[in-house]
């Protein structure tokens, strides 16, 4: 007579588990944004239109979304060379290397904004150097999209860097083998599985930038129709009572965000599966 075994378990069942799972996600995140959307319905439809689409409104989204946008296609080129060099070559000071990649994530954004506003101001250390070539980077778009850059290295680095200690070197010799050039290998062999990845980094320095201030405000100078960023308009808005005006803006870039979002990881979904199908 044959004995049905349980397997046993380090973490509770499934019904506890997706209940503490639930009750956590509605505490801090649901719960939240909810309140966030309600906030936003005490105005009427022509008071949260008049809120969202004010020139200084708008402009603050051009700001912030084309900003996030430069600032995290820049980290996944970069962020991508960075992982490849960590993980496929030895070099004197290696571990120091990798260590200052995770530098933005310990920094206090604040911290980070002085120092980057210290070394980028027409004074600063690199700032006299690029200030007589009429490069101005402090208090202009350019300084927003280096803090924001700044800021989201690590998500794309952190990301990708795993798949690439994973990837068979075998698979690559192959292709050698065959007559395959490097950049077909690394076309056709090594980018694929890198892909998803990719984009994972890109969404997260995405969303990360989209919602940075303390090291944004700085480095911007809060220039209204300028350097102003939506993260700032929102907590000026707070600053002087306008709580529902606080939220439809948020609510906006909210749903902006989440669309963009979205589409990022449809985009990733197809190239996962293309790579899983081919």
């Amino acid at each position: 007579m044959s004995k049905r075994l349980k397997q046993s378990s380090i973490l509770p069942g499934f019904g506890l588990s997706m209940g503490y799972t639930l009750v956590y996600l509605s505490l801090i995140v649901l719960i939240p944004l909810a309140v966030l959307f309600m906030k936003t319905t005490t105005l009427s439809w022509m008071q949260f239109w008049e809120t969202v689409t004010a020139d200084r409104v708008v402009a603050s989204y051009k700001l912030t979304f084309t900003a996030s946008l430069v600032a995290a296609s820049l980290n996944a080129v970069f962020g991508l060379i960075i992982a490849w060099v960590l993980v496929r070559y030895e070099f004197p000071g290696k571990r120091i290397v990798d260590g200052i990649v995770d530098l933005p994530f310990a920094l206090p954004t604040a911290v980070a904004g002085i120092a980057l506003t210290a070394i980028y101001a027409p004074n600063g250390w690199i700032g006299q150097y690029l200030d007589p070539l009429g490069i101005k980077v402090a208090f202009t778009p350019l300084g927003i999209m280096i803090a924001l850059t700044f800021i989201g290295l690590p998500f794309v680095v952190r990301t990708v860097q795993p798949v690439l200690q994973d990837l068979d070197k075998q698979v690559e010799e192959a292709a050698a083998t065959l007559g395959a050039t490097r950049w077909q290998t690394f076309r056709r062999v090594i980018f694929p599985p890198l892909l998803p990845a990719l984009f994972t980094g890109f969404t997260l320095a995405f969303a990360r930038a989209l919602g940075e201030y303390g090291s944004v405000v700085f480095i911007s100078g809060n220039m209204p129709m300028k350097t102003e960023i939506t993260p700032l308009l929102i907590i000026t808005k707070l600053e002087q009572f306008d709580y529902a005006g606080a939220t439809a803006i948020a609510s906006v870039v909210l749903v902006a965000s989440f669309l963009l979002l979205l589409l990022i990881n449809f985009l990733q979904w197809k190239s996962s599966k293309k790579h899983l199908v081919g």
